[in-house]
Protein backbone atom coordinates (compact mmCIF):
# COMPACT_ATOMS: atom_id res chain seq x y z
CA UNK A 1 0.00 0.00 0.00
CA UNK A 2 2.91 2.03 0.88
CA UNK A 3 4.20 2.17 -2.90
CA UNK A 4 0.71 2.82 -4.12
CA UNK A 5 0.31 5.65 -1.89
CA UNK A 6 3.78 7.08 -3.20
CA UNK A 7 3.19 6.53 -6.94
CA UNK A 8 0.12 8.19 -6.66
CA UNK A 9 1.52 11.08 -5.21
CA UNK A 10 4.70 11.19 -7.38
CA UNK A 11 2.46 11.21 -10.49
CA UNK A 12 -0.17 13.78 -8.87
CA UNK A 13 3.12 16.28 -8.11
CA UNK A 14 4.30 15.96 -11.45
CA UNK A 15 1.16 16.63 -13.37
CA UNK A 16 -0.02 19.22 -10.96
CA UNK A 17 3.20 21.53 -11.01
CA UNK A 18 2.60 20.65 -15.13
CA UNK A 19 -0.87 22.02 -14.96
CA UNK A 20 0.20 25.13 -12.82
CA UNK A 21 2.90 25.92 -15.18
CA UNK A 22 0.32 25.70 -18.09
CA UNK A 23 -1.23 28.70 -15.72
CA UNK A 24 -4.80 26.22 -15.28
CA UNK A 25 -6.57 27.37 -12.77
CA UNK A 26 -6.02 25.61 -9.67
CA UNK A 27 -3.52 23.79 -11.38
CA UNK A 28 -2.00 21.76 -8.83
CA UNK A 29 -5.54 20.23 -7.65
CA UNK A 30 -7.03 19.98 -11.43
CA UNK A 31 -3.57 18.15 -12.48
CA UNK A 32 -3.17 15.94 -9.45
CA UNK A 33 -6.83 14.73 -9.69
CA UNK A 34 -6.04 14.22 -13.55
CA UNK A 35 -3.00 12.41 -13.18
CA UNK A 36 -4.15 9.59 -10.18
CA UNK A 37 -7.34 9.50 -11.79
CA UNK A 38 -5.59 8.18 -15.74
CA UNK A 39 -2.99 6.55 -13.17
CA UNK A 40 -6.25 4.87 -11.44
CA UNK A 41 -8.03 3.97 -14.70
CA UNK A 42 -5.69 2.86 -16.68
CA UNK A 43 -3.78 0.26 -14.21
CA UNK A 44 -6.22 0.16 -11.03
CA UNK A 45 -3.49 0.72 -8.77
CA UNK A 46 -4.18 4.49 -7.46
CA UNK A 47 -4.45 4.52 -3.59
CA UNK A 48 -5.26 7.35 -1.10
CA UNK A 49 -5.72 6.10 2.79
CA UNK A 50 -8.89 7.93 4.48
CA UNK A 51 -7.06 9.24 6.94
CA UNK A 52 -6.01 11.92 3.72
CA UNK A 53 -8.86 13.96 4.16
CA UNK A 54 -8.54 14.53 7.76
CA UNK A 55 -5.18 15.98 6.79
CA UNK A 56 -6.49 18.46 3.88
CA UNK A 57 -9.40 19.65 6.13
CA UNK A 58 -6.91 20.56 8.95
CA UNK A 59 -4.47 22.41 6.26
CA UNK A 60 -7.43 23.86 4.24
CA UNK A 61 -9.45 25.17 6.96
CA UNK A 62 -6.22 26.51 9.10
CA UNK A 63 -4.90 28.52 5.59
CA UNK A 64 -8.80 29.79 5.58
CA UNK A 65 -8.36 30.80 9.34
CA UNK A 66 -5.56 32.99 8.28
CA UNK A 67 -7.04 34.67 5.78
CA UNK A 68 -8.99 37.73 7.49
CA UNK A 69 -6.75 40.38 8.86
CA UNK A 70 -7.79 42.57 11.91
CA UNK A 71 -7.91 45.83 9.06
CA UNK A 72 -10.58 43.23 7.47
CA UNK A 73 -12.81 43.11 10.94
CA UNK A 74 -12.79 46.68 11.62
CA UNK A 75 -14.26 47.27 8.19
CA UNK A 76 -17.36 44.79 8.50
CA UNK A 77 -19.43 47.45 10.22
CA UNK A 78 -19.01 49.56 7.52
CA UNK A 79 -19.96 46.86 4.66
CA UNK A 80 -22.65 44.82 6.59
CA UNK A 81 -25.08 45.62 3.88
CA UNK A 82 -23.36 44.01 0.79
CA UNK A 83 -22.63 41.15 3.09
CA UNK A 84 -25.74 41.06 3.78
CA UNK A 85 -27.02 40.61 0.10
CA UNK A 86 -23.92 38.91 -1.17
CA UNK A 87 -24.40 35.60 1.21
CA UNK A 88 -28.29 35.90 1.22
CA UNK A 89 -28.16 35.56 -2.71
CA UNK A 90 -24.95 33.00 -2.55
CA UNK A 91 -27.18 30.83 -0.10
CA UNK A 92 -30.43 31.12 -2.88
CA UNK A 93 -28.14 30.74 -5.81
CA UNK A 94 -26.83 27.25 -4.24
CA UNK A 95 -30.48 25.93 -3.04
CA UNK A 96 -32.01 26.85 -6.25
CA UNK A 97 -29.25 25.73 -8.61
CA UNK A 98 -28.83 22.57 -6.69
CA UNK A 99 -32.16 21.57 -6.58
CA UNK A 100 -32.30 21.95 -10.15
CA UNK A 101 -29.37 20.03 -10.62
CA UNK A 102 -30.81 17.28 -8.52
CA UNK A 103 -33.80 17.09 -10.57
CA UNK A 104 -32.03 17.54 -13.92
CA UNK A 105 -29.54 14.50 -13.77
CA UNK A 106 -28.89 11.09 -11.93
CA UNK A 107 -26.77 13.05 -8.73
CA UNK A 108 -28.15 12.66 -5.52
CA UNK A 109 -29.63 15.67 -3.62
CA UNK A 110 -26.34 16.25 -1.18
CA UNK A 111 -23.67 15.76 -4.19
CA UNK A 112 -25.95 18.54 -6.86
CA UNK A 113 -26.05 20.74 -3.36
CA UNK A 114 -22.11 20.53 -2.75
CA UNK A 115 -21.55 21.11 -6.74
CA UNK A 116 -22.40 24.81 -6.65
CA UNK A 117 -21.10 25.39 -3.21
CA UNK A 118 -19.43 29.00 -3.41
CA UNK A 119 -16.09 27.44 -2.14
CA UNK A 120 -13.19 26.43 -2.56
CA UNK A 121 -12.28 23.97 -5.32
CA UNK A 122 -9.82 22.11 -2.97
CA UNK A 123 -11.95 22.26 -0.13
CA UNK A 124 -15.30 21.39 -1.36
CA UNK A 125 -14.52 18.63 -2.82
CA UNK A 126 -13.13 16.66 0.08
CA UNK A 127 -15.87 18.20 2.49
CA UNK A 128 -18.43 16.32 -0.03
CA UNK A 129 -16.64 13.34 0.00
CA UNK A 130 -16.40 12.95 3.66
CA UNK A 131 -20.18 13.80 3.67
CA UNK A 132 -21.07 10.85 1.68
CA UNK A 133 -21.65 12.85 -1.96
CA UNK A 134 -19.89 11.98 -4.95
CA UNK A 135 -16.33 13.98 -4.51
CA UNK A 136 -15.31 13.55 -8.32
CA UNK A 137 -18.02 14.76 -9.46
CA UNK A 138 -18.39 18.07 -7.22
CA UNK A 139 -14.60 18.13 -8.30
CA UNK A 140 -15.39 18.44 -11.70
CA UNK A 141 -18.02 20.99 -11.08
CA UNK A 142 -16.42 23.60 -8.84
CA UNK A 143 -13.15 23.42 -11.11
CA UNK A 144 -15.55 24.67 -13.66
CA UNK A 145 -17.14 27.23 -11.28
CA UNK A 146 -13.17 28.43 -10.76
CA UNK A 147 -12.60 28.57 -14.20
CA UNK A 148 -15.47 30.83 -14.66
CA UNK A 149 -15.17 32.82 -11.88
CA UNK A 150 -11.51 33.74 -12.99
CA UNK A 151 -11.22 33.28 -16.79
CA UNK A 152 -14.92 34.08 -18.50
CA UNK A 153 -16.63 36.43 -15.71
CA UNK A 154 -14.06 39.51 -15.51
CA UNK A 155 -14.06 39.72 -19.19
CA UNK A 156 -17.94 39.62 -19.76
CA UNK A 157 -17.88 41.98 -16.78
CA UNK A 158 -16.10 44.83 -18.74
CA UNK A 159 -17.49 43.98 -22.00
CA UNK A 160 -20.80 44.83 -20.33
CA UNK A 161 -19.56 47.49 -17.99
CA UNK A 162 -18.49 49.29 -21.55
CA UNK A 163 -22.05 48.03 -23.51
CA UNK A 164 -23.67 50.01 -20.85
CA UNK A 165 -21.95 53.29 -21.76
CA UNK A 166 -22.50 54.82 -18.81
CA UNK A 167 -19.59 55.29 -16.11
CA UNK A 168 -19.87 55.15 -12.83
CA UNK A 169 -18.60 57.56 -10.23
CA UNK A 170 -16.12 56.52 -8.16
CA UNK A 171 -17.31 53.79 -5.22
CA UNK A 172 -17.10 55.17 -1.56
CA UNK A 173 -15.49 52.26 -0.65
CA UNK A 174 -12.14 51.93 1.52
CA UNK A 175 -9.22 52.39 -1.12
CA UNK A 176 -6.45 52.29 1.41
CA UNK A 177 -4.09 49.25 1.31
CA UNK A 178 -5.55 46.32 3.11
CA UNK A 179 -3.26 45.63 5.89
CA UNK A 180 -1.85 42.52 6.11
CA UNK A 181 -0.09 40.83 9.30
CA UNK A 182 3.98 40.42 9.37
CA UNK A 183 3.61 36.78 11.40
CA UNK A 184 5.47 34.46 8.94
CA UNK A 185 7.40 33.09 10.94
CA UNK A 186 8.25 29.21 11.33
CA UNK A 187 7.33 29.59 14.94
CA UNK A 188 3.99 30.79 14.04
CA UNK A 189 3.36 28.15 11.67
CA UNK A 190 4.02 25.01 13.75
CA UNK A 191 1.66 26.77 16.49
CA UNK A 192 -1.32 26.80 13.67
CA UNK A 193 -1.07 23.62 12.85
CA UNK A 194 -0.99 22.19 15.99
CA UNK A 195 -4.19 24.34 16.54
CA UNK A 196 -5.70 23.56 13.95
CA UNK A 197 -4.78 19.64 14.38
CA UNK A 198 -6.38 19.95 17.92
CA UNK A 199 -9.06 21.35 17.03
CA UNK A 200 -9.76 19.88 13.89
CA UNK A 201 -9.73 16.60 15.70
CA UNK A 202 -12.33 17.63 17.90
CA UNK A 203 -14.36 18.69 15.89
CA UNK A 204 -14.02 15.53 13.76
CA UNK A 205 -14.71 13.08 16.59
CA UNK A 206 -17.97 15.71 18.01
CA UNK A 207 -19.90 13.87 14.98
CA UNK A 208 -20.76 17.50 13.79
CA UNK A 209 -20.69 17.56 9.19
CA UNK A 210 -17.40 18.28 8.71
CA UNK A 211 -16.92 19.40 11.80
CA UNK A 212 -12.80 19.14 11.25
CA UNK A 213 -12.87 22.05 8.47
CA UNK A 214 -15.28 24.17 10.73
CA UNK A 215 -13.18 24.05 14.11
CA UNK A 216 -10.01 23.78 12.15
CA UNK A 217 -11.28 27.60 10.71
CA UNK A 218 -12.58 28.56 13.68
CA UNK A 219 -9.73 27.93 16.13
CA UNK A 220 -7.18 29.61 13.48
CA UNK A 221 -8.97 32.68 13.19
CA UNK A 222 -9.56 33.22 16.72
CA UNK A 223 -5.26 32.67 17.13
CA UNK A 224 -4.99 35.03 13.88
CA UNK A 225 -7.54 38.30 15.06
CA UNK A 226 -6.71 37.77 18.65
CA UNK A 227 -3.54 36.77 19.33
CA UNK A 228 -1.85 37.70 15.54
CA UNK A 229 -0.09 34.61 15.84
CA UNK A 230 -1.40 32.14 12.67
CA UNK A 231 0.31 31.80 9.69
CA UNK A 232 0.01 28.90 7.07
CA UNK A 233 2.58 29.07 3.53
CA UNK A 234 1.48 29.04 0.37
CA UNK A 235 3.32 25.62 -0.43
CA UNK A 236 1.99 23.92 2.10
CA UNK A 237 -1.32 24.83 0.89
CA UNK A 238 -0.41 23.65 -2.37
CA UNK A 239 0.65 20.45 -0.89
CA UNK A 240 -2.94 20.37 0.39
CA UNK A 241 -4.21 20.62 -2.96
CA UNK A 242 -1.81 18.00 -4.46
CA UNK A 243 -3.23 15.74 -1.54
CA UNK A 244 -6.71 16.48 -2.46
CA UNK A 245 -6.54 15.76 -6.05
CA UNK A 246 -4.51 12.34 -5.69
CA UNK A 247 -7.13 11.72 -3.06
CA UNK A 248 -9.90 12.28 -5.68
CA UNK A 249 -8.36 11.45 -8.53
CA UNK A 250 -7.86 7.77 -6.92
CA UNK A 251 -11.43 7.16 -6.24
CA UNK A 252 -12.33 7.77 -10.17
CA UNK A 253 -12.81 4.64 -12.29
CA UNK A 254 -13.86 4.04 -16.12
CA UNK A 255 -17.41 4.18 -15.24
CA UNK A 256 -17.36 7.45 -13.29
CA UNK A 257 -15.94 8.97 -16.86
CA UNK A 258 -18.40 7.81 -18.73
CA UNK A 259 -21.09 9.41 -16.30
CA UNK A 260 -19.13 13.07 -17.28
CA UNK A 261 -20.86 13.22 -20.26
CA UNK A 262 -24.19 13.52 -19.19
CA UNK A 263 -23.35 16.48 -17.09
CA UNK A 264 -24.11 19.28 -19.65
CA UNK A 265 -27.49 20.07 -17.60
CA UNK A 266 -25.49 20.64 -14.49
CA UNK A 267 -22.54 22.71 -16.19
CA UNK A 268 -25.77 24.56 -17.70
CA UNK A 269 -27.34 25.38 -14.68
CA UNK A 270 -24.72 26.71 -12.60
CA UNK A 271 -22.88 28.89 -15.52
CA UNK A 272 -26.52 30.36 -16.16
CA UNK A 273 -26.91 30.67 -12.40
CA UNK A 274 -23.99 32.52 -11.74
CA UNK A 275 -24.52 35.01 -14.54
CA UNK A 276 -27.68 36.07 -13.26
CA UNK A 277 -26.62 36.49 -9.58
CA UNK A 278 -23.65 38.68 -11.00
CA UNK A 279 -26.24 40.24 -13.15
CA UNK A 280 -29.43 40.91 -10.34
CA UNK A 281 -27.10 40.86 -6.96
CA UNK A 282 -24.54 43.07 -8.47
CA UNK A 283 -27.01 45.46 -9.19
CA UNK A 284 -28.57 45.92 -6.17
CA UNK A 285 -25.39 45.82 -4.27
CA UNK A 286 -24.41 48.75 -7.17
CA UNK A 287 -28.00 50.55 -6.14
CA UNK A 288 -28.14 50.48 -2.59
CA UNK A 289 -24.07 49.89 -1.57
CA UNK A 290 -22.87 52.85 -3.06
CA UNK A 291 -20.28 50.49 -5.53
CA UNK A 292 -19.50 51.43 -9.19
CA UNK A 293 -21.16 48.55 -11.84
CA UNK A 294 -17.70 46.93 -11.93
CA UNK A 295 -17.27 46.71 -8.23
CA UNK A 296 -20.39 45.33 -8.04
CA UNK A 297 -20.06 42.75 -9.99
CA UNK A 298 -17.02 41.66 -8.82
CA UNK A 299 -18.25 41.05 -5.53
CA UNK A 300 -20.42 38.26 -6.89
CA UNK A 301 -18.48 36.92 -9.25
CA UNK A 302 -17.26 33.08 -8.07
CA UNK A 303 -13.30 33.52 -7.69
CA UNK A 304 -11.34 33.21 -4.51
CA UNK A 305 -9.84 36.15 -2.68
CA UNK A 306 -6.00 36.31 -3.61
CA UNK A 307 -7.60 35.78 -7.14
CA UNK A 308 -9.94 38.68 -6.81
CA UNK A 309 -6.99 40.81 -5.70
CA UNK A 310 -5.55 40.33 -8.95
CA UNK A 311 -8.31 40.45 -11.49
CA UNK A 312 -9.46 43.67 -9.92
CA UNK A 313 -6.55 45.25 -10.45
CA UNK A 314 -6.72 44.02 -13.72
CA UNK A 315 -9.34 45.58 -14.43
CA UNK A 316 -8.84 49.36 -12.99
CA UNK A 317 -10.57 48.35 -9.44
CA UNK A 318 -8.70 49.19 -6.37
CA UNK A 319 -11.82 49.56 -4.00
CA UNK A 320 -10.37 46.71 -1.22
CA UNK A 321 -13.59 46.59 0.28
CA UNK A 322 -13.98 44.13 -3.31
CA UNK A 323 -11.39 41.71 -1.89
CA UNK A 324 -12.38 42.25 1.82
CA UNK A 325 -15.86 41.06 0.47
CA UNK A 326 -14.76 38.04 -0.73
CA UNK A 327 -12.66 37.53 1.78
CA UNK A 328 -15.41 37.22 4.76
CA UNK A 329 -17.29 35.02 1.62
CA UNK A 330 -15.04 32.06 1.72
CA UNK A 331 -14.62 32.41 5.87
CA UNK A 332 -18.82 32.20 5.77
CA UNK A 333 -19.70 29.79 2.62
CA UNK A 334 -17.03 27.43 3.94
CA UNK A 335 -17.57 27.37 7.56
CA UNK A 336 -21.42 27.17 7.33
CA UNK A 337 -22.92 26.12 4.04
CA UNK A 338 -21.66 22.22 4.21
CA UNK A 339 -23.46 21.77 7.45
CA UNK A 340 -26.36 23.44 6.34
CA UNK A 341 -26.41 21.89 2.30
CA UNK A 342 -25.95 18.06 4.92
CA UNK A 343 -28.78 19.07 6.82
CA UNK A 344 -30.96 19.51 4.07
CA UNK A 345 -29.74 16.72 1.76
CA UNK A 346 -30.65 14.51 4.76
CA UNK A 347 -33.98 16.03 5.58
CA UNK A 348 -35.25 15.48 1.76
CA UNK A 349 -33.99 11.85 1.79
Amino acid sequence: MIQHVLITLLIGVAVGYLARKMKIPGGFLVGSLVGAAAYNIFFGAAYMPKESKTVIQIVAGGFIGCIMEKSDVQRLQKIIKPIVFMITALLVLNLGGGFLIWKSSTMDLLTSLMCIVPGGISDTPILAADMGADGPKVAVMQIIRQVLGIGVFPGLIMLYDKAKGAYDIEGRGYVEKRKKSKTHSTAACLCTLMVATVFGLIGKFSGIPSGTFMFAILSTMVLKLYFDFAYIPRPLKMFAQILSGSYLGSTICMADVMELQGMFIPLAIIFSGYALNCLITGSLIRRFCSFTRKESMLITTPAGASDMALISADLGVNNTDVVILQVVRAVVVMTFFPQLMYVIATHFN
